[in-house]
């Protein structure tokens, strides 16, 4: 792609967000659509201090680095207290990549597309539609599924084998932690 104003190539990076607690096989799929797109893609964990993560920061970046070690164009980070697209503006992301799994989520991006276009319209907000088998899972289904007896067969198919055996240890830890009071 050649920018007519600069003469040049200008390179395509583009930015995926979430908190990632955990890394489901959506995110993964979001993940690979965008590294097919962009000349760049950095998976960013945005860290909410509102926001009770199962997770810390560190183990989130393990699971991420974990499942995202074979894309060669792709980086992982972290950022805090600041809004998505002035991260990206910082990075010189000229793209945001966002996942659209119902219609609720259509109406929540399509006013921060605008909210962001608003702060930096040379950002662009790209959305992404996962396939049907994606289209409900979610972190919070995943953590939610947790517990009854065959928990663990339920969730391996809506997460990849490295955040399977996180979530199996923290179960175990929590398990072990009620057995101890």
């Amino acid at each position: 792609m050649t920018n007519s104003r600069k003469g040049k190539h200008q390179l395509k990076r583009a930015v995926y967000a979430g908190s990632f607690d955990p890394v489901t096989n959506g995110h993964l799929w979001m993940i690979r659509e965008a590294v097919e797109l962009f000349d760049e893609v950095v998976v960013a964990i945005g860290v909410n201090p509102e926001k009770h993560c199962t997770f810390s920061v560190d183990e989130r970046l393990d699971m991420l680095r974990a499942v995202t070690r074979g894309f060669s164009k792709l980086r992982v980070e972290v950022f805090e207290n600041q809004f998505l697209v002035n991260y990206a503006q910082s990075i010189e992301a000229n793209y945001i990549i966002r996942g659209i799994r119902t219609a609720s989520d259509y109406e929540y991006e399509r006013t921060m597309r605008y909210i962001n276009s608003d702060l930096h319209a040379d950002i662009t907000t790209i959305f992404l539609l996962p396939p049907r088998e994606y289209a409900e899972v979610s972190s919070t289904m995943v953590k939610g599924l947790m517990g009854p007896q065959g928990w663990e067969q339920m969730i391996r198919q809506y997460v990849p084998e490295p955040v399977y055996r996180r979530l199996v240890a923290y179960h175990e830890r929590q398990q072990a932690a009620l057995n101890n009071d």
